[in-house]
């Protein structure tokens, strides 16, 4: 803890600076959450920077500055790098436990995915079915003709506006669907699956274009939970965190009745970010199938990303099944404030970076990050 104490941290506050940094590592203190569970191994020593210790990188203002100096500009807590399956370097913030599960917001996006993967690879679930064919209460709302791969690629023509800072409309409604901003008596939102099937249609079709909204990964989340027949937290930890070695449990934060905030509610390790991405890097080691993988380089439309709202992030990219291709060869797992998985795998590199930065968004930063991100990738270690 730094210079406030427990009590001044709150469903309120919780992802504002500077209580954000002890918040991102105790998110099962403010928001209900379910275990995912890991497999039971030690741990090992933690490294430091190594090799990388005299990188030079851009910082922020487009100045050279040492990696370590990028890293506090950044607002980082965690930093893990791995090269061909290795761990080679480490960094932590000296308010930072890398033992603690820490929140990976939308990098819940990317995992719910791999599971998705997995479940389709096991005959368990198909991405050319139509959602509703897997919850039929979405009857009625934007989602009722939509097809699970259109979920999965956030090609879902919703009403809605993804606004992380709004305090009053639809974004804070939702918010407070998922249980992580306080309710308003005046007007209570109802629990988050009864949100989703309240959203209705946008004024483009479906697959037009990529339109980044949340809540079309927690009704993925339901759509997984419905095929698989368990909750996600079990799922996750029955298909993916267990069977791939994850050394720490990790935590998926739930709703009033239960249901898991795919969109953004997982926690986890950089240490087992870094298995994840090293996952995907060996085209899914034997636990995800290689065509699954592959699709996530190949398989996004170009023209619906370009007619999309993130695509100045990536210009040449594409995004298949919640994973970000850049264009350039890499994939990207990224979530608000900061947390990345980053794989490239020219150079057999998987980064985990894990932040509290206070923006949500910040695309200048995000510029940064990616560059230094193919620094540190390009770095003979």
């Amino acid at each position: 803890m730094t210079d406030f104490k427990r009590s001044d941290v709150t469903l309120a506050n919780w992802r504002t600076a500077p209580f954000s940094q002890w918040a991102f590592q105790n998110v099962s203190e403010i928001v209900p959450s379910a275990v995912i569970a890991a497999a039971s191994r030690p741990q090992e020593l933690h490294l430091d920077l190594g090799d990388l210790k005299g990188l030079e990188v851009t910082g922020i203002d487009g100045a050279p500055v040492s990696l370590e100096e990028f890293l506090r500009q950044s607002e980082t807590d965690e930093l893990v790098v791995m090269r061909h399956g290795r761990i080679v370097a480490e960094w932590s913030a000296d308010h930072s436990d890398p033992d603690r599960p820490h929140i990976i917001f939308s990098v819940s996006k990317s995992l719910t995915a791999l599971l998705a993967g997995i479940l389709a690879g096991k005959g368990l679930l198909a991405f050319d079915r139509l959602v509703i064919d897997y919850v039929p209460e979405v009857a009625g709302s934007a989602y009722a003709d939509a097809t699970v791969q259109q979920l999965f690629d956030m090609e879902i023509s919703v009403d809605f506006v993804e606004d992380y800072l709004d305090t009053s409309g639809g974004f804070d409604r939702y918010r407070r669907s998922t249980g992580w901003n306080p309710d308003r008596p005046d007007s209570p939102a109802p629990d988050l699956k009864s949100f989703i099937c309240s959203i209705g249609k946008g004024a483009w079709g479906h697959g037009e274009k990529h339109a980044y909204r949340s809540p079309n990964t927690d009704l993925a989340g339901i759509v997984v939970e419905r095929a698989g027949g368990q909750r996600l937290a079990a799922l996750i930890g029955d298909h993916l965190w267990k069977p791939m070695g994850a050394r720490s449990a990790a935590m998926i934060t739930v709703d009033r009745i239960g249901t898991a905030r795919a969109a953004g509610g997982m926690s986890a390790t950089a240490r087992d970010l870094a298995l994840t991405g090293e996952l995907v890097r060996t085209k899914g080691a034997g636990l995800i199938a290689e065509e699954f993988i592959g699709d996530l380089w190949t398989g996004g439309s170009r023209d619906a990303w370009k007619n999309g709202d993130q695509a100045s992030l990536f210009p040449n990219g594409s995004y298949r099944n919640y994973w970000y291709e850049t264009g350039e060869g890499e994939l990207a797992a990224i979530g608000i404030h900061g947390q990345w998985i980053w794989v490239d795998p020219a150079t057999a590199t998987v980064i985990v970076k894990l932040s509290s930065q206070a923006l949500p968004v910040d695309a200048e930063l995000d510029h940064a990050i990616v560059s230094m991100l193919r620094m540190v990738s390009s770095a003979t270690l």
